[in-house]
């Protein structure tokens, strides 16, 4: 199986999960036609199934459809063999064991209007499929050749599903498609590397370093204790020609 299938089936899985209240194990609804296709084409129904789905499934079928398929059985071998495939699966209870009516009827009456029981049906039958879509919230699961083939939600299922999600403001089909969009642009990518480089780192150590006072001198401290501060003596400077000139007077008044 194709991994891009695979994440494609993944994916609609996810759209009833998150619109429709799916969960594990996965109820697959089979009928005669899509037991007959499996046996042609040589497919283990629960063991490639599971791998599809990559989750846990209970196969179901009605009574309704075994019924079926042994009237079939009856004109040929190869759906006689669809049979005893069919045979396998838990029997559902479908309030139509003691008058069984036609295989697709049935299915139809499982599902009902809303398909509450959440039910995904395996069927080839287009008809009943095309019935099917109508209802919102039926996954249709049907083989094209030995591939099993989740079909895409319905018009039907994504309109149920918007409405439902309008108060919300955006429609969780949107916000897939949002989010494989910023996968294609690698957005994604290059937020979580921005948050990986982006690690808590402590304070800075110069900022943590207390300021050093500064210390005064001894002298300083003692005079600063007797409240006695000495005033240093700034020495006047005299030009040569004033020194010269008052010479000269001291020189006069001595000869006089």
């Amino acid at each position: 199986m194709k991994t891009s299938r695979g994440k494609k089936a993944r994916k609609t899985l996810g759209f009833y999960v998150n619109n429709y209240k799916f969960r594990q194990p996965f109820q697959v609804l089979i009928d005669g036609t899509f037991a007959f296709a499996a046996l042609q084409n040589k497919f283990n129904i629960h063991e490639q199934l599971a791998k599809y789905f990559q989750s846990e499934i209970k196969l179901l079928t009605t009574a309704c459809v075994i019924s079926e398929t042994e009237k079939l059985g009856i004109f040929s071998s190869k759906v006689n063999g669809a049979t005893q495939i069919v045979k396998q699966y838990a029997i559902h209870r479908c309030g139509h064991e003691k008058t069984p009516i036609c295989g697709s009827k049935c299915l139809q009456s499982m599902t009902g209007k809303n398909n509450n029981a959440r039910y995904i049906v395996a069927t080839q039958d287009r008809e009943l499929q095309d019935k099917l879509r109508i209802i919102p919230g039926v996954p249709l699961l049907y083989l094209h050749g030995k591939a099993p083939t989740l079909d895409s939600p319905s018009a039907a299922s994504r309109k149920y599903a918007e409405t439902k999600q309008k108060d919300l403001g955006m429609t969780t089909w949107e916000k897939e498609n949002i989010k494989e969009l910023r996968k294609q642009a690698g957005i994604e990518e290059k937020e979580t590397k921005m948050k990986k480089k982006r690690k808590k780192g402590g304070p800075n150590p110069l900022s943590c370093l207390k300021k050093k006072k500064k210390e005064m001198t001894t002298s300083n401290k003692s005079d600063t204790k007797s409240g006695k501060i000495k005033k240093r003596k700034r020495k006047i400077k005299i030009a040569s020609h004033i020194k010269d000139a008052l010479l000269a007077e001291l020189k006069n008044e001595h000869r006089a």
